[in-house]
């Protein structure tokens, strides 16, 4: 059986299901075209002491490491040795040049350090800093996913500023009032390619589970060196600006609903993978967006089971098995065809 499908049951269906759903599964193939590459795009800010210097281009080197293996186009900014450098307008114009839409997300990862001043959030660069509202700015014109992982202190209001449909925006901390050393990015670059990222076991580390497992590394070094914590990271893909703390989420499901009602965060980047499975790399912007639209539905009816009777959760849960299976089913259909020519 497909690896994909395996995964896909695992993480969606509840386990008495699965035998049933892995049955339903285990006789399809999918095969179709491949899809565009990702773009991640990783800017080094002024780093001030050594001791830091040596710690973003660490950072910097594992996510061209992980770039490489997962065949993503890398740019980076901030690298270079020339003082004179305009980091902010070697920005921008790399962001202008980006296409704005395709299947294939965007990843714009912030090392270095940040300010916060009461109004503005800052990313400090080599030369004039970036500012939440410029950034904002430059990305209102791409459709295609983006992805900014802001790992500097200070770095909430870029969520509150960022936040919008097709974006995943990680900040290191909750508020920008939280000013100290942010160890976050240090933390989540070395997840990037750790097998105990992965805490569904499903083969594959996802977007959310790299930032929940960065979010544990900083839990644990605070309260091994018994110090305050002074960061407590953010992750928002829902658009409401807001902000889902890791302490929400138990494995990789929210346990904790907002009050005021709103769509936990969470979905969009469960779904987002550097290095996915060689299978889904085949399958088109098509099939995977059905596919998604599929998983959003079936996690927010498991999010309403208690709401339900029985009866009327299962008759739903089957409905959206059985489309699920369908998607499948067309796919073999479609590998059958291009067989035959």
């Amino acid at each position: 059986m497909n690896p994909l499908h395996t995964r896909l049951v695992r993480r969606l269906l509840p386990g008495w299901l699965l035998g049933l759903a892995l049955l339903m599964l285990s006789s399809w193939t999918f095969r179709a075209r491949a899809v565009e590459t990702p773009t991640i795009i990783t800017v080094l800010g002024a780093a001030g002491e050594d001791a830091y210097s040596t710690n973003f281009l660490s950072q910097v080197r594992q996510w061209k490491s992980i770039s490489a293996e997962s065949h993503a186009r890398l740019v980076e900014i901030g690298t270079d040795s020339n003082p004179k450098t305009n980091d902010l307008a070697s920005l921008s114009d790399t962001l202008k040049l980006e296409p704005k839409d395709g299947s294939e997300p965007l990843w714009l990862i912030l090392i270095g350090h940040g300010t916060f001043d009461g109004h503005d959030a800052r990313f400090n660069l080599r030369g004039p800093d970036l500012s939440a509202g410029q950034l904002a700015a430059w990305l209102q014109p791409f459709h295609r996913i983006v992805i900014v992982i802001d790992t500097t202190a200070g770095s909430a209001p870029f969520i509150n500023t960022l936040s919008a449909t097709n974006r995943v925006i990680i900040s290191a901390t909750r508020s920008g009032n939280e000013l100290n050393f942010a160890r976050f990015g240090q933390y989540l670059a070395e997840a990037l390619s750790n097998p105990a990222s992965d805490l569904d076991h499903d083969g594959s580390i996802s977007l959310l589970e790299i930032f929940l497992a960065a979010a544990a590394r900083v839990r644990e070094f605070y309260q091994t060196e018994n110090r305050l914590v002074t960061e407590h990271a953010l992750i928002d893909d829902n658009g409401d600006q807001k902000g889902t703390p890791a302490e929400w989420f138990r494995g990789i499901r929210v346990t904790q609903a907002p009050k005021d009602g709103s769509k936990p965060d969470g979905m969009l980047a469960n779904r987002i993978f550097l290095k996915p499975d060689p299978s889904e790399q085949n399958w088109t912007p098509e099939v995977r967006a059905r596919r998604d639209r599929l998983e959003d539905a079936i996690q927010e009816l498991r999010e309403k089971k208690n709401a339900l009777p029985e009866p009327e959760y299962l008759s739903k849960l089957e409905t959206f098995l059985l489309e699920l299976a369908g998607i499948y089913e067309m796919g073999s259909t479609n590998s059958s065809s291009q067989g035959a020519h």
